[in-house]
């Protein structure tokens, strides 16, 4: 089964990039969306509500299961 993962992140951010490699060591496919701009922002916060602070945020097939630790979770719980 394929599983459709999104990663919204931000620039200068080592969860970001930490959540990336660990999807890239398990040659998984995922889409990054970056929210550097005020325009991308604004979408991120109506998608997940604005008291979600964090980068970055982790959805997979539209579930978003939050952080770097949410996806190791959300992985181990997949058994991938």
């Amino acid at each position: 089964m394929s599983l459709k993962i999104t990663v919204y992140s931000k620039s200068a951010c080592p969860q970001c990039e930490s959540a990336k490699m660990l999807l890239k060591s398990r040659s998984m496919d995922f889409e990054e969306i970056r929210i550097d701009d005020e325009a991308e922002r604004l979408a991120f916060y109506e998608k997940c509500g604005p008291s979600v602070r964090q980068m970055p945020q982790v959805f997979i097939n539209d579930q978003r299961v939050g952080g770097l630790a949410g996806l190791q979770a959300a992985l181990a719980q997949l058994g991938r």
